[in-house]
């Protein structure tokens, strides 16, 4: 996909939209007999915060959400505020002070909720746990909160389209230019330049590149690295260009630079297709998450083994179901089945069980009364590239 074939930036959720989320919340409060919650996050994370007033968290913030009242947004760093107002316009917005937990509490008494319960969404840090549930009881709705987030409505399965395209051209950036020559961090800020002119957001791009004659990875890292690409070397990576927090595409391919791939690592892969096709061909409503697990056998039947999740709920937060496979299941399977209108990613990373070579393949689908429905358009299968 070409940067002209891209949607224009993304203009953010409809009013309506969010007043579905805020009213999906009540219900939530309504359910367990609370009037208010409280929404949290810091460090550009708390996918509740953005979800319900589209105000990225940066350094630490806060919504006070209460039934019949308008929400309370507390944004640390003074010189947040003003940003946070534009984007969040039908909060109250106000800066959160030093001590954001006494503000809360002196909101709720306002509001004629001394004493009385509060939930709480998101990882308060434990003094502002303390505070706020002095005299009251707390209680916490984050799992909850996820469950309303696992069927997408239209808006977010636009956004997610927007966000696979963008995703898409990140990749298309990375293998259509030379490789060879190039070292992780100058793949990294092509990867970038790619969907930012374009309005899009970091979420991650993981890159890891090896030797195929003597391979010592089997997953993309975190950080680039300065070392330069090789003819002959397996370059894997995770993509993830985003159109607002939390809604990103997901990529994962596997790239042969400059050669035919090795036996070992077109091995591999076959294994790995295989798991990716048997695991997509049962994302349909009702299917329980056992059965993905199982789906994907081809993986410890051929000897292998996985370092990553098999698949995970995507788009809005990192959701249920995660599932690892039979050899490496880094987590219980999860007593759930799948509805029409989540989004996972299935990518089955197949690697050797000494963990010295891995590929990747996968990407973000929809679940669907007829089945998976890709969101993606980059083609699938072991890319190779010069």
């Amino acid at each position: 996909m070409t940067p002209g074939a891209l949607p224009p930036p993304f203009a953010g959720f409809s009013e309506q939209e969010l007043a579905r989320r805020r009213r999906s919340l009540e219900a939530v409060l309504e359910a367990e007999g609370l009037d208010s919650v409280v929404l949290y996050g810091a460090n550009r994370s708390g996918s509740a915060v953005s979800w319900l007033t589209e105000w990225p968290v940066t350094r630490e913030a806060h919504v006070l959400v209460t039934r019949g009242e308008p929400d309370v947004l507390l944004v640390s760093f003074y010189n947040h505020v003003p940003e946070a107002r534009r984007r969040a316009a039908a909060a109250d917005v106000r800066f959160a002070g030093d001590d954001p937990a006494a503000g809360l509490v002196e909101l709720l008494r306002a509001r004629g909720a001394e004493g009385r319960p509060v939930g709480f969404i998101g990882s308060l840090p434990w003094d502002q746990y303390a505070a706020l549930g002095d005299g009251r009881r707390l209680v916490d709705l984050t799992r909850a909160h996820t469950r309303l987030r696992l069927r997408k409505s239209d808006e977010e399965l636009a956004a997610l389209r927007h966000a696979a395209a963008l995703t898409d051209a990140a990749a298309g950036a990375l293998v259509e230019g030379p490789l060879v020559g190039c070292t992780e961090h100058q793949l990294t800020a092509r990867i970038e330049a790619a969907y930012v002119a374009h309005g899009g957001m970091h979420h991650i791009h993981y890159v890891g590149v090896t030797p195929m004659s003597a391979p010592d990875r089997s997953v993309p890292a975190q950080w680039p690295r300065s070392r330069q690409v090789a003819a002959g070397d397996l370059l894997t990576f995770e993509l993830s260009a985003a159109v607002a927090p939390e809604y990103s595409g997901q990529l994962l391919r596997s790239v042969a630079v400059a050669a035919q791939p090795s036996a070992q690592v077109q091995e591999l892969h076959d294994v790995a297709e295989a798991a990716l096709e048997a695991v997509s061909a049962r994302l349909r409503p009702g299917v329980h998450a056992q059965e993905l697990v199982d789906a994907a056998a081809v993986i410890e039947d051929a000897g292998f083994t996985t370092v990553d999740d098999l698949v995970h709920g995507f788009g809005g937060g990192y959701l249920p179901p995660v599932i690892g496979s039979r050899s490496r299941a880094i987590r219980p399977t999860p007593d759930m089945t799948l509805e029409a209108g989540m989004t996972v990613v299935v990518q089955p990373n197949v690697a050797t069980p000494d963990g010295r070579l891995g590929v990747q393949t996968g990407e973000l689908l929809l679940v669907t009364a007829d089945g998976a429905e890709r969101l993606h358009t980059f083609p699938r299968g072991l890319v190779r590239a010069a």
